[in-house]
């Protein structure tokens, strides 16, 4: 995790945006909002790498409520297009809804198809690995 985290902030174009990292109390909150728990692998990725912009990717945020890609608003925007409800976005693109299981697996979901079985990684620091820092 920790190597990935510093990866990305290799990459990062700080000069953008002022994005601030949460805390754990502003993750409480954001579960309230989504009315469901955040899996931990999750968790710690927003704890550790939701300030970071790199690649063309912008993973979901949950310090600006009224960004495009706030957490709470991506999910019902998410669930709304059918993404199943037990899956947590953590990215949309123009292809579909990287989203997050319980158990931590990423899937990238297609409001066509649904999950692409070709698009599955084993836990978000892969899928940041993999997917978000080659974008």
């Amino acid at each position: 995790m920790d190597d990935i985290v510093d990866m990305l902030r290799e990459r990062h174009d700080g000069g953008l945006i002022a994005l601030e990292l949460p805390d754990e109390d502003r993750l409480v909150e954001i579960e309230e909002q989504l009315l469901i728990s955040l899996p931990a692998d999750y968790k710690a990725f927003l704890l550790s790498a939701s300030d970071i912009v790199c690649g063309s990717l912008e993973p979901a945020t949950v310090m600006d409520d009224y960004a495009h890609n706030f957490l709470p608003e991506m999910a019902a925007n998410s669930w709304n297009q059918g993404l199943p409800r037990y899956l947590i976005p953590v990215c949309e693109t123009p292809n579909g809804i990287y989203a997050m299981s319980q158990e931590g697996e990423v899937v990238l979901w297609q409001p066509e198809q649904g999950i692409n079985e070709d698009e599955v990684w084993g836990s978000i620091w892969q899928w940041a690995r993999e997917v978000w820092l080659e974008s």
